[in-house]
């Protein structure tokens, strides 16, 4: 009895352990996104200012461009997934790695070859464990991510929907597609993460959500030097926007998943010291009571053998 004693006593040392350390890791979360939706909020204006400078550009125009053009018999699509550099998060990893999996299977069923592009250590791990090939990752920023990383991602597949070649290049350039997918999650809110999928390029113009005014009288617009080199200069930076804003929103929904695992593990934890206190509290009752009916015992025996 003193031996389970010892051992429930152990247990309980190491769940508070790891209480501490769930613990902390849920405040971590909390502080952390705060500062994440201030970021998505704060690029929300410029991403749709620059989507209806370049909706403006594309619709009042003539000018046929490289990623505005849809391909006649697409063969070939590039899909990049968002997910997280580190665990401990519940299922938001695996939520937007099965919503990549349908995507997937989907392209493939239409005809199309799909070549893989990862953000995050999980999406890595996860292909790499099923020997799929993965054509670039981007790593080490998934909870506070950057403009310059958005911007990088979003070159280098703009590069690859530019490129004609199937085959990767030996000078680095990625193979060529004919579309451009991202695979992320949308933050809804503390307690609703949702993995969504946009097709990316050739260009998918998204107006604001809200509907325009019916006085709203759209302005006339002067491209100069032509709407050519204007879609030139915007349509990157419009396609790297799109980019950092789902990297923003990913992380924002990164950080409240995690937040809510680690709560969810403390209570646990919380909940599961209790029982082993109250088990080792029945453990030591237990033993007090039987050495105390052995010393009866012992007394009762005694006792008769005076008798006698």
């Amino acid at each position: 009895m003193a031996l389970s004693l010892r051992e429930y006593r152990a247990r309980i040392k190491s769940t508070e352990s790891m209480k501490k350390i769930t613990r902390a890791m849920e405040l971590i979360a909390a502080s952390r996104i705060i500062k994440a939706q201030q970021r998505a909020q704060a690029a929300a204006p410029y991403s749709r200012e620059l989507t209806r400078a370049v909706s403006a550009v594309a619709t009042y125009s003539n000018e046929d461009h490289a990623l505005t053009t849809e391909v006649e018999n697409p063969t070939r699509a590039a899909v990049l997934v968002i997910t997280s550099d580190r665990g401990l998060a519940g299922a938001y990893s695996s939520s937007v790695l099965k919503e990549a999996e349908s995507l997937v299977e989907k392209l493939r069923g239409e005809g199309k070859d799909v070549d893989l592009y990862i953000s995050g250590r999980k999406g890595e791990a996860y292909y790499r464990f099923r020997q799929r090939p993965v054509v670039q990752v981007w790593s080490g920023f998934s909870d506070q991510p950057t403009y310059d990383v958005a911007a990088d991602i979003g070159a280098t597949l703009i590069q690859a929907f530019l490129n004609t070649d199937p085959a990767p290049s030996e000078a680095g350039v990625p193979p060529g597609v004919d579309e451009v997918h991202v695979v992320y999650t949308r933050f809804v809110s503390m307690l609703r993460q949702e993995p969504n999928t946009i097709r990316l390029v050739p260009l998918e113009i998204v107006e604001g959500t809200e509907p325009p005014e019916k006085s709203e009288v759209l302005p006339l617009y002067e491209f100069e030097p032509n709407a050519g080199e204007v879609l030139d200069a915007l349509l990157p930076k419009y396609v790297q926007s799109r980019i950092y804003f789902c990297l923003l929103q990913a992380a924002a929904s990164e950080l409240a998943s995690r937040q809510k695992a680690m709560k969810s593990a403390t209570d646990n934890a919380e909940e599961l010291i209790k029982k082993y206190t109250r088990i080792a509290n029945q453990a030591r009752q237990a033993g007090i009571t039987q050495e105390i009916s052995e010393i009866v015992g012992g007394v009762n025996a005694l006792a008769d053998a005076a008798s006698e």
